[in-house]
C-alpha cells in the first residue's frame, strides 16, 4: 500500500501537451495543396460574411430616428463579437479562423504560419471585406451613402495619436487572446477561450474613438466602398495600429509568457556539441 501511495503521489514532470514545430518561413509546397486554397476560400467567405452582417448592423443602427430605438452601441459590439464567434467556430478547422490580417500577422511572427500563407490570407481577407461591404451598399444604398458607410475614421474630439493608441491597445488585447486560446498548453488543460467576448469588450471601449478597427481588412473594405477623403486620410491608422498591436502581443506571449528565447538559449547551452 505504501508503495502504491508513493507512486501515486510522486510528481510527474512530463508535459501533457505538445508544442508544434515552427512553420517554414517560405513553404512553396503549400501552393500545390488543395487544403491551402480551401483555407483561402474559407477566409474570403468568412470575412465577407463578417463585414456584411456587422456593417449592415452599423448602418441599421444609424438609420434609426430614435437613438434608443435601435440596437445601440452595445448591440453593435455584440454583432461584431457574435459574428467572430460564429465564423471562427465554422472555419477554425479549415483555415484557423483568422478573419483579420492583424491576427494573421501576429501568428506569422510567432512562426505559426508561413509567409506565403500569411500574405495569401491577408489578400483573401481584404477581398472578402470589399465584397461584404459592397453587398451592404447594394442592399442599403441610400442610408449607406448618407450615414458614413460604416467606415473607420478618427471621431470628432480625438486626435490621430489617441486613435492610433486605441487601435494598438485594442488589437493587442485581441491578438493576445488569440494566442492564449490557441496555446497548446492551455488547450490541453482548459480548452478554448472566448475570443468573441474579447471582441465585444474592445468594441465597447474603442467605438467612440475610431469606430473600432482592430482589423485592417474590415477598415480597408469599408474605405474602398465608401471612398471618402477623410476616411482615406485616417486609413493608415487602421493598418499601423493593428500591426503594432499584433507585434506586441506576439512578442509578449512568445518571449515573456512562453519564454521562447530563454528556452532556446537553455537548449543551446545544454547541447554538448556546442
Amino acid at each position: 500500500m505504501a508503495k502504491e501511495v508513493s507512486e501515486e503521489t510522486q510528481p510527474t514532470h512530463g508535459k501533457d501537451y505538445v508544442d508544434p514545430p515552427p512553420a517554414p518561413l517560405i513553404d512553396v509546397a503549400e501552393l500545390k495543396l488543395w487544403s491551402f486554397y480551401r483555407a483561402l476560400i474559407a477566409e474570403f467567405i468568412a470575412t465577407l460574411l463578417f463585414l456584411y452582417i456587422t456593417v449592415a448592423t452599423v448602418i441599421g443602427y444609424k438609420k434609426q430616428a430614435d437613438p434608443c430605438g435601435g440596437v445601440g452601441l452595445l448591440g453593435i459590439a455584440w454583432a461584431f463579437g457574435g459574428m467572430i464567434f460564429i465564423l471562427v467556430y465554422c472555419t477554425a478547422g479549415i483555415s484557423g479562423g483568422h478573419i483579420n490580417p492583424a491576427v494573421t500577422f501576429g501568428l506569422f511572427l510567432a512562426r505559426k504560419v508561413s509567409l506565403i500563407r500569411a500574405v495569401a490570407y491577408m489578400v483573401a481577407q481584404c477581398l472578402g471585406a470589399i465584397c461584404g461591404v459592397g453587398l451592404v451598399k447594394a442592399f442599403m444604398k441610400h442610408p449607406y451613402n448618407a450615414l458614413g458607410g460604416g467606415a473607420n475614421s478618427v471621431a470628432q474630439g480625438y486626435n490621430k495619436g489617441t486613435a492610433l493608441g486605441a487601435e494598438i491597445i485594442g488589437t493587442f488585447v485581441l491578438v493576445y487572446t488569440v494566442f492564449s486560446a490557441t496555446d497548446p498548453k492551455r488547450s490541453a488543460r482548459v480548452g478554448s477561450t472566448s475570443n468573441w467576448v474579447c471582441c465585444v469588450r474592445v468594441h465597447l471601449a474603442t467605438i467612440p474613438v475610431t469606430g473600432t478597427g482592430i482589423n485592417p481588412a474590415r477598415s480597408f473594405g469599408a474605405a474602398v466602398i465608401y471612398n471618402n477623403d477623410k476616411i482615406w486620410d485616417d486609413h493608415w491608422i487602421f493598418w499601423v495600429g493593428p500591426f503594432i498591436g499584433a507585434l506586441a502581443a506576439a512578442a509578449y506571449h512568445q518571449y515573456i509568457l512562453r519564454a521562447a528565447a530563454i528556452k532556446a538559449l537553455g537548449s543551446f547551452r545544454s547541447n554538448p556539441t556546442n
